[in-house]
């Protein structure tokens, strides 16, 4: 990537030869090049939200800044891109929950694709700026609409863009600090609906980004209602948990079950901890654990006896398999021979080719006009 102050080499995380998707976009580039031409003063405290694989951190990681992100993997292809480029360790990586900076002096904003996680962190960030704060978003134009410069408004202060180029705005924002932004909504309680079992009428916690934060997804919907059951199985995975109700629902179901919820997303692990900890006084006393990973890379091979997966086929704005691959060859090393996986997933998606592939073999569970739950047994030998 072409930068004011070099060209660092990037790549994604994992690594994978055979993705020909960036490390960076035109918005990145467009942000990095104002920082240049109009000479910011970078000497201070500069706090970086939303670096999707840490291509604005690692290009402006001579002046030490803070990267706050909700993603593990992100946070992973940062500290790789560092060390590729000479610079491990010089920015402070933090995660959508932990404490924010105190301080920040410039605030660099690569606009999340979730509206609500973008709200909560100007929220979490608003003590830390003063006056002097300069404020940049950046994203492309299909990512800024009239309700995000609506909320850098009212959280921050008065706000503009930028003319378009590349198909890549900026987002400028002056902070008022006689401002009195309404209060931050997140986390966000509800009740779920009758009629999905375990978790019928029980209340689910959402952190701000999760996927469906105010609303049940039918895919999810139609997984509580199809759940195996769990009183079969010691060990349980949630993979790619979300807000954690499907996890919570095993272990309801399956009292003395160990169950461990796994998301890339630290704001879904919040999520599902809180879920859990909402409901496992009503029967849920066996062991549980949050955990934020890449899929099943950091689960020992054999240790799981279910897995019950929703995978996501989005990345940031494009669409792929490669997150859903990734879990469902994870869960096949994970399960212990005769462990299952269970998927549920839109039909059009073809997992039961990609999972045929994997474990030999797949059966329809549960159909759906639109989803389709799949099972896939772990052979002797898989």
């Amino acid at each position: 990537m072409a930068t004011p102050w070099g060209e660092p080499e990037l790549g994604r995380f994992p690594e994978d030869p055979r993705d020909r998707l960036r490390a960076w976009d035109a918005a990145d580039e467009y942000l990095l090049r104002h920082l240049a031409d109009e000479g910011v003063d970078l000497s201070g405290a500069v706090v970086v939200v939303g670096d999707r694989w840490g291509a604005l951190a690692t290009a402006l990681a001579r002046h030490a800044p803070v990267q706050i992100s909700d993603s593990f993997l992100a946070q992973a292809a940062t500290r790789a891109n560092l060390e590729r480029n000479g610079a491990p360790g010089a920015v402070r990586l933090l995660t959508t929950r932990d404490a924010p900076p105190v301080r920040a002096d410039v605030l660099l904003v690569r606009v999340p694709k979730s509206l609500a996680l973008l709200e909560d962190q100007l929220h979490r960030l608003a003590p830390a700026v003063h006056p002097g704060t300069v404020v940049v978003g950046a994203g492309m134009v299909k990512e800024i609409h009239t309700s995000t410069l609506r909320l850098f408004e009212e959280v921050l202060g008065p706000t503009r863009t930028s003319l378009a180029v590349r198909k890549a705005r900026l987002i400028f924002c002056a902070p008022d600090p006689a401002l009195r932004p309404p209060p931050d909504p997140w986390p966000l309680t509800y009740r779920l609906p009758e009629g999905i079992g375990a978790m019928s009428g029980r209340p689910v916690v959402n952190h701000a980004g999760v996927f469906c934060a105010d609303r049940l997804d039918i895919g999810t919907r139609f997984l509580l209602e199809n759940l195996p059951d769990a009183s079969r199985f010691a060990r349980i995975a949630d993979l790619g948990c979300g807000n954690g109700v499907v996890g919570t629902a095993a272990a309801l179901a399956a009292p003395d079950a160990e169950v461990l919820f796994l998301d890339e997303s630290f704001q879904a692990v919040a999520s599902a901890e809180a879920t859990y900890r909402a409901n496992a006084s009503d029967g849920a006393s066996g062991k549980a654990e949050f955990r934020a990973g890449d899929a099943m890379a950091a689960v020992p091979p054999g240790s799981l006896d279910l897995v019950l997966n929703n995978p996501p086929f989005h990345s940031h704005q494009a669409t792929t398999d490669a997150a859903a691959l990734r879990m469902f060859a994870g869960a096949r090393d994970a399960l212990a021979p005769g462990g299952e996986l269970w998927v549920v997933g839109n039909r059009h998606l073809g997992y039961h080719v990609r999972l045929r592939r994997l474990f030999g073999g797949c059966t329809v569970a549960a159909s759906h006009p639109k989803f389709v739950l799949l099972r896939a047994v772990k052979r002797a030998r898989g």
